[in-house]
């Protein structure tokens, strides 16, 4: 099983659902049958980013179709800043214990984020409990500019230190690029600017040489190329066909990373103190990928059906686990 790709196909996520929605039976949490009235209103999400990127189209896709699921609407609230810190930090100051509200975020770089620094509340407080995709890390290129492939960059890069957009430095896809510096010899410099949108942008005015994101992200912007996934397959070869395979073209000796893991995430205290209704949540979030709604929606958002990647609680476990490992790993490139 991959690092960083959910091994849960649409096969299995129903498996994850039933063995997730059984915590509530696990001992020391108490059975309390509130469900039937649950929610009794609408959920707050807490977004730690700011709105029109990634996890704002993955949240407003799923959250679209999830409300006829759970009948209840969604209202999201965004608080971008210190690199997704200033969201969990809010959530976690503010939010209820009583399910009603989520946190829907991009695991790895937030993750990534704990390792680097961690946060006020512990670790413990908090878990994801529903992936929604996996989107590969991802080097892209100006079309009109003299970089053209990875090979380009990396020559390059050992003539002079490359700047590099990214929307936050604590990041799968910039963890990647300084694998991928130190493995080449090249010299790179991560300039974070906040976001997908600023992170394009810096590279389309040039501002910056070269960029990385998670790759639904960049590809199919007009005036940027993406010549390069930190993955060991390409899923969407129609819309990235130059794309090289970077973990196994340079021997980077990485899993693959998924740069872009969004899921929603809950008080541990919510979810212990009201397990009906923290599986009416998993059970209705699950029934969502098997909505045809859901797929219209995606595609309707520009995002790449192939990347929807369904994963409960265990999953997102095993995701944390190694993002955390592999952050540690290589702590001293994320830090210095």
């Amino acid at each position: 099983m991959s690092m960083f790709k959910a091994a849960h196909t649409r096969r299995s996520f129903l498996r994850i659902s039933s063995s997730v929605a059984a915590a509530g039976a696990v001992s020391g949490w108490p059975s309390i049958g509130h469900a039937a009235t649950f929610p009794s209103r609408n959920i707050q999400v807490y977004i730690p980013t700011r709105a029109g990127g990634g996890a704002d189209r993955n949240f407003r896709s799923f959250a679209g179709v999830w409300k006829n699921h759970l009948n209840a609407e969604f209202e999201p609230a965004f608080y971008p800043g210190a690199a997704g810190r200033v969201g969990y930090e809010t959530y976690m100051g503010k939010a209820g214990d009583d399910c009603h509200e989520l946190i829907f975020g991009n695991m790895g770089p937030e993750v990534l984020n704990w390792v680097v620094k961690k946060p006020t509340f512990s670790l413990d407080d908090y878990f994801y409990f529903l992936m929604v995709d996996a989107d590969p890390g991802s080097i892209f290129v100006p079309a009109d500019g003299s970089m053209k492939t990875v090979d380009d960059v990396i020559a390059e890069g050992k003539k002079r230190t490359l700047t590099v957009a990214t929307s936050r430095l604590a990041h799968p896809a910039s963890l990647g690029m300084l694998v991928l510096a130190r493995k080449t010899g090249m010299k790179v410099n991560l300039i974070p600017l906040s976001g997908g949108k600023n992170t394009r942008n810096g590279v389309l005015t040039k501002e910056v040489d070269i960029g990385v994101l998670p790759a639904s992200s960049a590809m199919g912007r007009k005036g940027l190329n993406v010549i390069g996934l930190f993955d060991d397959k390409n899923v969407v070869p129609d819309k990235i066909p130059n794309a090289v395979l970077l973990n196994t073209a340079y021997d980077l000796g990485i899993p693959p990373l998924a740069a872009g893991a969004r899921a929603f995430g809950i008080k541990t205290a919510a979810a212990k103190g009201y397990p009906d209704r923290y599986e009416r949540l998993v059970t209705t979030g699950m029934q969502v990928f098997k909505d045809p709604d859901y797929k219209k929606a995606v595609t309707a958002a520009k995002a790449p059906w192939s990347m929807i990647t369904p994963g409960g609680a265990d999953a997102c476990k095993a995701y944390v686990d190694n993002i955390t490992a592999l952050g540690m790993e290589y702590r001293d490139l994320l830090t210095g």
